[in-house]
């Protein structure tokens, strides 16, 4: 009987050996952990700061070369003003424009560098983004001296901030139920 029981027991875990019901292991293929996700988005959250000034600098330079290379009456004012300050204007708006569009070119590289995990980090990123609709606080109770704590969760980069981030929540219940 014993060893029926063993035989059993085998055939079993060979049967199952493609269905993990622990998420715990990193043979399965779509397992990307949560400090390997929270590095990736870090990771993410960098390339497209450092994309957004870098096509920051690029904007204004570009806006700079235009408006220095067009002939321009300084006695003469556009739309009332002094036409020196509305080419200052252009080169800071052409600054913000092409740092707005560095996220698109940041997370662009990002996928290229990471071209093997960005399946699994969608996926990841999902999944924390339905935890964080789950979780989030009603923002109708919020006032000036209670605020809600980042309701997209975009200073999330670590499972210590995510712990951080609930008990941030539940204070913020806790002060709505209490003082409303």
């Amino acid at each position: 009987m014993f060893t029926i029981g063993v035989y059993n027991r085998t055939i079993l875990r060979r049967a199952m050996g493609s269905v993990r019901f622990n998420s715990t292991s990193k043979n399965s293929s779509s397992y990307m952990s949560w400090v390997d996700y929270f590095t990736l988005k870090k990771s993410n959250n960098r390339f497209n700061t450092i994309a957004g000034i870098i096509t920051g600098f690029g904007g204004s330079a570009l806006t700079l070369t235009y408006l220095g290379n067009i002939e321009i009456d300084v006695e003469k004012p556009i739309m009332g003003f002094d036409p020196l300050m509305v080419m200052g204007g252009g080169v800071i708006l052409g600054g913000l424009v092409g740092y707005l569009i560095g996220p698109f070119m940041g997370t662009s590289v990002f996928k290229v560098l990471h071209k093997s995990k960005i399946a699994q980090y969608e996926i990841r990123n999902k999944e924390f983004l339905k935890r964080l609709r789950e979780k989030r606080p009603d923002p109708s109770s919020q006032s000036f001296s209670n605020p809600i704590p980042d309701y997209y969760g975009e200073k999330i980069y670590s499972l210590k901030d995510y712990k951080q981030w609930l008990r941030d929540c539940n204070a913020f219940r806790r002060k709505a139920r209490e003082f409303v």
